[in-house]
């Protein structure tokens, strides 16, 4: 057995006893574990979805271990995603769980999203996921992606009403511009933004992490490994079966793949010295980010559950995260972070038009 997997062991085996803290999620008073679990994974996207009894096993286990923040959504699966986690709330208490779920994207007609926000679609699909996850209420409710075509006031305006009925308690919106989201927190409190931030996803940091914190919303990081590449993927393994979505990433892409490996080895080099595995040193340089920062790494394997929870215990002084961030410069890294190279993806353009100045057709 080699050092760094005995040291691996015995960070494994000290995890068994790690508490994970709790954490305000934005000032409007949601408090959630300070890792999430992201569920979409558990009924496939990156990899064939689990039998549902292993899969619930999955998400029992990681309540088990402190996580309570579970994310799911609307299209994931679609919809067998939510009636998974409804099943699997069945056998934990779920007055203790913070449950987060979606509605927003339609479907895809290459290379993009079909989105729709109006406020009879937001109705009708938190109907249909009070239903699919069998609960009275949703924690958080995220529009999951913006709607170009309908103001964003329509559309949170729908939100609050949900609210004021009990069916919703908190706000979330995902991939917003600056505009749509002081819009959006003007006709309701947004509690979190959920966004993609890891070590070679920073673009947000300059306009979009600044404004949440001057607005007090809390933000949720989906894909804090990089889709599984500071976990090894591509690197270490195989790359997956055709029909997992990162075949069709331009990061995953051959040609820039190997460019990419470079800063894989940085990272793991400085894992070395850590004394932890890649994966949690990336995963810890997102906990480090702030309080308000809730990470939802998906796995479908406990053991590296585990090893996610185990990035909890990581602490780091301003130099080691200096140090970590520069070994990933951002213009070292080769492709896109949208699939098929579709930047229209983008908070950037994620705007909607002013509500008085919208004419109806």
């Amino acid at each position: 057995m080699s050092a760094r997997e005995r040291q691996r062991r015995i960070e494994m085996a000290e995890t068994q006893s790690l508490q994970i803290s709790r954490v305000k999620l934005g000032t409007q008073g949601l408090e959630v574990s300070k890792l999430g679990l992201g569920c979409m994974t558990l009924s496939g996207a990156y990899n064939d979805p689990l039998p549902e009894e292993e899969a619930i096993s999955v998400i029992k286990h990681a309540f088990t271990r402190g996580i309570t923040f579970f994310d799911t959504a609307d299209v994931y699966g679609p919809n067998a995603n939510e009636v998974l986690l409804g099943k699997a709330l069945k056998q934990i208490p779920r007055e203790k769980v913070q449950l987060a779920t979606k509605f927003g994207i339609v479907g895809f007609k290459f290379p993009d999203l079909l989105v729709k926000g109006t406020p009879e679609y937001v109705r009708s699909c938190c109907e249909a996921s009070l239903k699919r996850l069998d609960v009275e209420y949703i924690d958080l409710y995220y529009q999951h992606r913006v709607d170009p075509t309908v103001p964003i006031e329509e559309t949170v305006g729908e939100l609050k009403k949900l609210v004021e009925e009990g069916k919703v308690r908190y706000i979330g919106l995902s991939e917003a511009s600056p505009d749509t989201i002081r819009r959006a927190h003007a006709v309701h409190p947004i509690t979190a933004l959920q966004i993609e931030w890891s070590l070679w996803t920073r673009d947000i940091e300059e306009e979009i992490v600044p404004l949440c914190r001057e607005l007090g919303i809390g933000i949720v990081p989906y894909s804090p490994l990089g889709r599984g590449f500071f976990g090894g993927k591509g690197v270490l393994d195989n790359m997956p079966a055709h029909n997992a979505l990162t075949v069709h990433h331009p990061r995953f892409q051959v040609e820039n793949l190997g460019k990419n490996k470079s800063i894989y080895d940085r990272i793991e080099i400085l894992a070395e010295k850590h004394q932890c595995t890649p994966p949690q040193l990336a995963l810890a340089w997102v906990l480090h980010q702030g309080k308000d920062v809730v990470p939802i790494p998906g796995t479908t394997k406990i053991k590296n559950l585990d090893q996610n929870i185990g990035a909890l215990s990581l602490k780091f002084t301003e130099s080691d995260m200096g140090e970590i961030s520069e070994a990933v410069p951002i213009d070292d890294v080769a492709g896109t972070r949208y699939f098929f190279g579709n930047d229209k993806d983008s908070w950037k353009f994620a705007n909607t038009p002013p509500k008085d100045l919208r004419v109806s057709i």
